[in-house]
């Protein structure tokens, strides 16, 4: 990677008003080539610069700089083990909130565990009385709930905003449910379930499901063994055991991927196609 000084950064910001296409196109590479570090650079330009045609050409860069920077940081992550779920979720949300820090997120999930963790008493140690006071703090006293109204929105995949409006799709909700549990020590983990993404709590005396979604509801092995039936899918080992960190985040991936087909905008379709094909194995079904 090519490194400039701040005057030949400016500079080469500024040919972006050239009407030259090779020119241009030249100047873009260039740029891209650079990386984040020109986008202060881009974005003082932007400020100054009252073309239209310009300042377009300036956002898209911009996006490309971000979009890259997830897309390589989803790659890191994969590839040095994914055992941080929030680290993974953060940097989703940062391919709409670049200037997202992972801290404030961090921030928020430690008060909301401390909030659940002040309910919990040394004497509840059946699995289903710890669920029960889980569920009070999570949905009675902190306010977590279904967003029904507008379950395709790209927001409910987007965990800052999930935290900050207490409203979210089943596997945002069940990521936050999850970190909870898991900093609690609680052997809690999420189940990929054809339409429906769940939690099972899962040790040598205990397995049962969770349906964060349904204020925590409680089922069993024989209510998705129905629902499959429902479905008319052959039962699989993926639809009732434990799923790790990172078919967890290319599920929040394909949610993202529906909502912007609602919304029709097919480039950012393409980028989150990319960004699943870029953590995914060969001969995985990623879409």
């Amino acid at each position: 990677m090519e490194v400039l000084d701040e005057k030949n950064l400016k500079a080469l910001v500024s040919l972006l008003s050239d009407d030259d296409v090779e020119v241009l196109q030249h100047v873009e590479q260039k740029i891209i080539s650079i990386g984040n570090t020109i986008i202060p650079y881009l974005e003082q330009e932007w400020e100054s610069n009252f073309n239209p045609l310009v300042q377009k050409r300036i956002e898209e860069l911009i996006h490309s700089l971000q979009y890259e920077n997830v897309k390589k940081g989803l790659l890191r992550w994969k590839t040095n083990g994914h055992g941080d779920l929030l680290e993974g979720l953060w940097l989703i949300c940062t391919y709409q909130y670049p200037d997202l820090e992972f801290e404030k997120l961090k921030a928020q999930i430690d008060q909301i565990y401390y909030d659940v963790w002040v309910e919990m008493r040394a004497s509840e140690e059946v699995a289903f009385d710890k669920l029960k006071v889980i569920n009070y703090a999570f949905f009675g006293k902190l306010k977590f709930s279904a967003n029904t109204k507008n379950f395709h929105s790209i927001s409910n995949s987007m965990l800052n905003v999930v935290l900050e409006t207490r409203k979210g799709n089943p596997i945002t909700l069940c990521c936050i449910y999850l970190m909870i549990a898991q900093k609690l020590k609680l052997p809690i983990y999420g189940v990929n379930l054809p339409n429906l993404f769940i939690l099972t709590y899962k040790d040598d005396s205990n397995h049962f499901y969770i349906n964060v979604f349904n204020k925590g509801l409680v089922f069993s092995k024989e209510d998705i063994d129905n629902y499959i039936a429902h479905l008319k899918l052959s039962p699989n080992p993926v639809f009732y055991d434990p799923c790790n960190n990172l078919d967890i985040i290319k599920r929040v991936l394909r949610n993202m991927l529906i909502s912007f087909e609602k919304t029709g905008d097919t480039e950012k379709m393409q980028e989150i196609k990319d960004m699943l094909q870029s953590i995914s194995d060969p001969g995985d079904n990623f879409i």
